[in-house]
């Protein structure tokens, strides 16, 4: 049985939330390669491979969004976060599903 994340949003919400100027802690694990063509503006960049090691950029008291390409390496990464007691949030469908702007 695979993980499922306690809280997601969709590609849809998130980018209303940040449309509306909320300021959101975004992680994007996706590789540095896909990272380069594109992606939300003010995301951290921290590629899954790299999390366990740097765990220690992120805040666990603040909320974190998690972002990847589909929206199956955000999941992963949301369970190794939560297993490690950060409160974070999958964004469904990934930047395939995103309409927002990109950087």
């Amino acid at each position: 049985m695979s993980f499922q994340p306690d809280k997601e949003i969709s590609a849809h919400d998130l980018a209303e939330r940040l449309g509306r100027g909320e300021e959101l802690n975004i992680v994007d694990v996706r590789e540095p390669v896909e990272w380069e063509e594109g992606h939300i503006p003010g995301a951290k960049h921290i590629p899954l491979g790299q999390l366990p090691q740097r765990l220690e950029e992120l805040d666990p008291k603040q909320e974190w969004f998690i972002v990847c390409r589909s929206g199956g390496r955000s999941g992963l990464a949301c369970e190794l976060l939560s297993e490690s007691g950060y409160n974070v949030v999958n964004m469904t469908g990934g930047l395939l599903a995103w309409r927002g702007e990109l950087v």
